[in-house]
């Protein structure tokens, strides 16, 4: 399909979440038609409400944890990106069954789906969470997978399915493992979190954990980018790429970027630490990504970590301030 050049149907789970509606953009763009599934359980109709009324694209509103539905949603697609997650990790501390079924079995629901509908591609939104506490910064993708949240180890679960499935079956599957993607849209993490806390008392910035954890940020259009290229790199079998800028920055320079971008003077940070500085259980305290291998395929990210968050927090406090007016 994409080397004929010919634009067939494509199913984008977790269409109308964050990275996911970014990336029907992309595909709608490349003359792609697409089928997105939402449970909307995080995704957001407003996501995606340009794209109501087009022909080229579907919406399906549909939990991937109904087998029966989710067979129904594969038919005669081309492709999966499989996008649909619980995208808050602090929930696996309180509540890991959401993770396990949001993650687990909705992944599983879905190969099955396109085992039964012989439907041969996969890309899977993975995350850096899979390496944990890697023993130094920046990992590859041949570290050792050892999550320290359920989070993280829901993703490394979905991750051996896929490749199981993968042997198994043919199915031509790309892994990614993302760092902190930001932009436009963004509902969560650390930039959300920064900005709606300072909008509410632009004087005090609550900031959980010491401030000294380490992150890569990337922009969600480098991000998309990203995924588009080792889609169309993909030759059969199994791949993983790392999806990173090329540095990192601390959360406290987050918040200096934060506090920058909003105007703010003399704010003062109340640090609230676990364990060894991190923000709560199951928090990395260090997380960076090389990114060679993406890069040998001809991608390079536009924007390094802090142009990132900034490019970010300007397009969602914007967005914020729209939905309080």
């Amino acid at each position: 399909m994409r080397g004929s050049g010919v634009r067939g149907l494509v199913l984008v789970t977790g269409g109308a979440g964050f990275i996911g509606s970014h990336l029907v953009d992309t595909l709608v763009e490349e003359g792609f038609r697409v089928r997105i599934v939402d449970n909307f359980s995080s995704g957001s109709l407003e996501n995606i409400k340009h794209h109501l009324g087009d022909k080229r694209v579907e919406v399906l509103s549909l939990d991937l944890k109904e087998p029966a539905r989710v067979e129904e949603s594969v038919k005669g697609v081309d492709a999966v990106f499989h996008f649909a997650a619980n995208p808050e990790v602090r929930v696996s501390t309180t509540s890991p069954e959401v993770h396990f079924n949001e993650n687990i079995v909705a992944t599983f629901n879905l190969l099955e789906a396109m085992r039964k509908r012989d439907v041969e591609e996969l890309v899977f939104a993975s995350s850096s969470s899979v390496y944990g506490e890697p023993d130094e910064i920046p990992v590859g993708e041949d570290a050792p997978i050892r999550p320290v949240s359920v989070y993280g180890a829901s993703k490394a679960a979905c991750e051996n399915l896929v490749h199981a499935y993968s042997k198994l079956y043919g199915i031509r599957a790309v892994v990614l493992r993302y760092a902190n993607v930001v932009g436009p849209r963004l509902r969560h993490g650390v930039v959300y979190d920064f900005i709606v806390k300072l909008l509410k008392d632009p004087r005090l910035l609550e900031i959980l954990g010491d401030g000294t954890q380490t992150r890569s940020y990337i922009y969600v259009d480098d991000a998309v980018e990203a995924t588009i290229t080792a889609w169309k790199a993909s030759r059969g079998g199994f791949e993983a790429y790392n999806v990173g800028s090329e540095d990192w920055i601390t959360v406290n320079d987050v918040a200096d970027v934060i506090v920058e971008v909003m105007g703010l003077q003399n704010v003062k940070r109340v640090y609230k630490p676990v364990l060894h500085g991190v923000g709560w259980p199951g928090d990395v305290k260090k997380i960076a990504l090389k990114v060679e291998k993406l890069k040998s395929l001809g991608w390079r990210p536009r924007l390094r970590s802090r142009e990132a968050v900034a490019q970010a927090a300007r397009h969602v406090l914007g967005e914020v301030l729209a939905q309080r007016q």
